[in-house]
């Protein structure tokens, strides 16, 4: 397996001072120093998970996935170019940028530029949040999961599937295409939805504490136009999450509790359920769209049917030994 986990995400948008007060405020992010023209934003050790630059238009700048070592990125490097696909090697300036050791960069069939990386920059400095939050899930499983719009799932899934070695997890057909991809033991690093568009749909952080999420919920209550999707549970990934409008115009997930698979046994299969199991109403659409009503439909019959998913296992021993007494 190449690619081992999503590294950092860099956007592009002429709102950064709004960016600021949403990566901090709402999300939890630490501000760090960026470049000129840019904001960089911490979640853990890492020196830095995402980028905001003042230049282009609005939207995804760049993907960056990470590899094992400067070797993996050569081996996959030669692979991409022997399918036809140009990489380049970039600079050691733009590689101090990103704050890693060594970086290439291609584009997918749909034109989102993709880096790759290896030997990122860690700091033993403790992560700040921006609000009083537990903390982000990420060391192995990477920074999150980030989904984009396509126009034609059937271009990108030999490229991100067959080329780059994305693993599918689940997909779904109905009501419109969507796939899963894992690279570690995150449900899913990366998907694509066929909604006959471009460009980033959402990308998503995950929290330590369910506390984490719900106070981010009612903050994000307060800001009008914030919320896009109200508290959920996904059906696939059994997340908890709300969506968030950013201030580019995508979604941000934020989420706990996902379940985590093992990329070793792993089966792909097609599911029926609908993306949620309750809750993530479309507060983004008008309330007689089409598919606001079709999602709150598919989330009725899940209820129906008494479709449930496990709760997550408790990762702390002593409130594990306080609820075996009880």
């Amino acid at each position: 397996m190449s690619l081992t986990a999503l590294g950092y995400i860099g956007i592009r948008s002429a709102r950064s001072a709004d960016w600021s007060g949403f990566a901090t405020g709402l999300l939890g992010m630490q501000k760090v120093d960026g470049t000129r023209g840019s904001s960089a934003f911490r979640m853990d050790d890492r020196r830095q998970r995402l980028l905001v630059t003042d230049e282009g238009d609005e939207g995804l700048d760049f993907l960056g996935w990470e590899v094992a070592d400067r070797a993996e990125l050569d081996r996959l490097a030669a692979r991409l170019e022997n399918a036809g696909v140009r990489v380049t090697l970039e600079p050691a300036t733009l590689a101090a940028q990103r704050l890693v050791g060594r970086l290439i960069s291609f584009h997918d069939p749909d034109g989102n530029r993709i880096e790759v990386f290896c030997d990122p920059e860690v700091t033993s400095d403790p992560f700040t949040p921006g609000r009083p939050i537990s903390g982000f899930k990420t060391g192995p499983l990477g920074m999150g999961h980030a989904v984009l719009h396509v126009e034609h799932i059937d271009r990108l899934l030999p490229f991100y599937r067959d080329l780059l070695g994305f693993h599918v997890t689940d997909y779904g057909l109905t009501p419109y295409p969507l796939y899963f991809f894992h690279l570690n033991g995150r449900h899913h690093s990366f998907a694509m939805v066929g909604s006959g568009r471009r460009g980033l749909h959402h990308f998503m952080v995950e929290l330590l504490s369910l506390d984490d999420v719900g106070q981010g919920y009612d903050l994000a209550q307060q800001d009008e136009g914030r919320l896009a999707y109200t508290l959920g549970r996904h059906s696939n990934d059994h997340m908890t999450s709300f969506y968030a409008n950013s201030p580019s115009g995508f979604f941000v997930e934020y989420g706990w509790g996902a379940r985590e698979v093992d990329p070793a046994t792993w089966q792909p299969h097609e599911t029926f359920d609908g993306p949620s199991f309750w809750g993530h109403e479309r507060v983004h659409l008008p309330e007689d769209s089409v598919a606001r009503q079709r999602m709150r439909e598919m989330r009725l019959d899940a209820a129906a049917r008494g479709l449930r998913a496990p709760d997550p296992v408790s990762n702390c021993a002593w409130l594990d030994a306080v609820i075996r007494a009880e």
